[in-house]
């Protein structure tokens, strides 16, 4: 399982893997590095995907499947 993050770099967003050194994709807008980074973590075998605000903060995280979702609730 990978975890990858989400966030604004400069004039592109980026899509990386937690951990990693260089980033995994560049693109010109969030949902295209999102969806990059869902592609990423589901070929891994799953895992969770921060988005990361323009100020830095993380404003939402999703779990990719085959991954468990660590909490009981739907939502």
């Amino acid at each position: 399982m990978a975890d990858y993050s989400v966030f604004k770099n400069g004039d592109q967003w980026t899509s990386k893997r937690d951990g990693a050194a260089r980033a995994s994709s560049l693109h010109a807008t969030q949902a295209a590095a999102y969806n990059a980074s869902k592609g990423y973590a589901g070929n891994g075998g799953g895992g969770d995907v921060s988005i990361h605000g323009l100020d830095g903060q993380i404003r939402e995280k999703n779990t990719i499947a085959p991954a468990k979702d660590p909490r009981g609730t739907v939502g």
